[in-house]
């Protein structure tokens, strides 16, 4: 069943600890392209958390968040004061006065707010939260499917109404072709006479059926129409399948538009190639849905 790139996820997970929030929000996209929102602290986690992801999701934009908030201390990060730096620069701030003749009185708090002092790094994660991160993401990831599974639906039917509409639409063409073919077939066996006549030669009947024979055989399309009957047939079975059903639904669109042209082009019919350009509008109309789905 296709799933839509489209979609939304959204779950809390609450403890004693800590409340985790996760979100997703996803777009279509040619490839898959992760962008995280995480806070600092918590980012050394993110390759196992795609990893995660990559597990659902083959194709399309996610953007995903996690709102942490800790109901304590120790799960966040650590900061380290230099002292050594600290002594120097009262050292010398001190000498500066002696040298002035100025009593130095240290103020420790703007001292304390100089950051050249402080060095930040990051608290290893507890255990716990690790496990409690993965599960709350993968029940974003669970609510997220559901969202695009009924995209998916929506775009389901549609194809499918629009794949029925190609059929017709094809029908309709494979019954114009006899009648092409015989009014070709006339017009060149007139043509071919008329410059026979005005060359003043003799041509036989055999001879004349077969030159119409080989003109005619470059506007035949039955090849190309067997090939768009077998597309439309696999586009079929290929919606109703798994896996990375929008690239191999793209490929034979692209495929089908490729038949249907030559199709319109080798006719040299006006009926035909109104035909023809119904069927690539409403061709284009498929690929336009396609690029929603996984």
């Amino acid at each position: 069943m296709p799933r839509s790139m489209t979609g939304y996820g959204r779950s809390e997970l609450t403890s004693p600890q800590w409340t985790l929030t996760w979100e997703i929000r996803s777009v279509n996209s040619r490839f898959l392209d992760i962008k995280w929102r995480t806070p600092h602290n918590l980012r050394g986690l993110e390759a196992d958390w795609e990893r995660i992801v990559r597990e659902e999701a083959s194709r399309g934009r996610l953007d995903i968040y996690l709102h942490f908030q800790p109901h304590g201390s120790g799960t966040a990060m650590l900061a380290t004061l230099n002292t050594e730096l600290a002594k120097q620069m009262l050292a010398q701030m001190s000498k500066l006065a002696e040298d002035m003749g100025q009593d130095y009185r240290p103020d420790f708090n703007r001292l304390l707010s100089l950051s050249v002092l402080w060095q930040e790094s990051v608290a290893e994660p507890d255990p716990q939260l690790v496990t409690d991160l993965d599960k709350s993401l993968r029940e974003t990831l669970r609510v997220w499917n559901i969202t695009r599974g009924q995209e998916g639906q929506t775009l389901l039917a549609d194809l499918q109404a629009r794949f029925t509409e190609l059929g017709s639409l094809l029908e309709r063409i494979r019954e114009r072709v006899p009648q092409v073919l015989q009014d070709k077939t006339t017009t060149l066996a007139e043509r071919i006479r008329a410059m026979v006549e005005q060359a003043g030669v003799e041509i036989s009947d055999d001879r004349m059926l077969q030159e119409v024979a080989i003109l005619t055989d470059k506007l035949d399309v039955s090849e190309e129409l067997t090939r768009l009957s077998m597309h439309l047939s696999r586009m079929d079975k290929v919606l109703q399948g798994k896996g990375e059903v929008g690239r191999q639904l793209d490929f034979l669109l692209q495929e089908t538009f490729r038949e249907i042209n030559t199709c319109g082009t080798k006719s040299q019919d006006a009926e035909m190639s109104r035909l023809a350009v119904d069927f690539k509008t409403l061709l284009e109309k498929c690929r336009e849905q396609v690029q929603n789905i996984e």
